[in-house]
């Protein structure tokens, strides 16, 4: 599959792997791969992202991804279904935190070190990867390029997309940006999932 990744989708995935050694994770994720996209200069994608107002909030985002990172890995969708039932995840972080320091609920940071050196990609961030080639493929495209992956990180339930959204950018916002106002253009919706 990797094959008939764009050179700018190519460098996208080696940004993912650089935004995990910066963070000392254990493993490539979709806010890696995300991240790695906001850094992307030139091309459809980044006049998207602009577009769309994600570089210009940055910090917002990193805070977002902290805060996701500090309850767990649990959406918004994830604390609000906890709550319906009367479990509130800000009181149990707090506790936790409070018994164990701040953090200790935090997914995706460890000192693990993989013996090959090489930081591998957690499942998540495989099926965006995945996803990525439906989208190609649903749009009628030979290639998966940027705009590919980051249509595929909206299409995916899950942090990612949780806090891309609280942004203004939903899959079909992003389609929008990436394609004009007509983005199906008769070719229907290409959402992964």
């Amino acid at each position: 599959m990797f094959e008939r990744f764009t050179r700018g989708a190519r460098a996208t995935v080696k940004g993912a792997v650089a935004q995990a050694e910066r963070a000392g994770a254990d493993s490539v994720t979709e806010e890696h791969l995300l991240l790695a996209l906001l850094e992307q200069e030139g091309g459809r994608t980044s006049f998207a992202v602009t577009s769309l107002g994600l570089h210009d909030r940055r910090a917002s985002l990193d805070a977002a991804f902290a805060e996701a990172r500090r309850r767990g890995g649990l959406t918004r969708a994830d604390t609000d279904a906890l709550a319906d039932i009367g479990i509130d995840i800000g009181a149990i972080v707090s506790r936790v935190e409070g018994a164990h320091g701040e953090g200790a609920l935090a997914v995706g940071r460890g000192g693990r070190r993989w013996w090959s050196g090489h930081r591998p990609f957690a499942p998540g961030a495989k099926t965006v990867l995945e996803n990525s080639l439906r989208v190609a493929l649903g749009r009628g495209d030979r290639f998966i390029g940027e705009e590919h992956l980051l249509l595929a990180l909206t299409a995916k339930p899950g942090v990612v997309a949780d806090v891309l959204a609280e942004h203004g950018a939903t899959h079909a916002t992003v389609r929008r940006a990436l394609y004009g106002p007509d983005a199906d253009g008769g070719q229907g919706h290409a959402k992964a999932g």
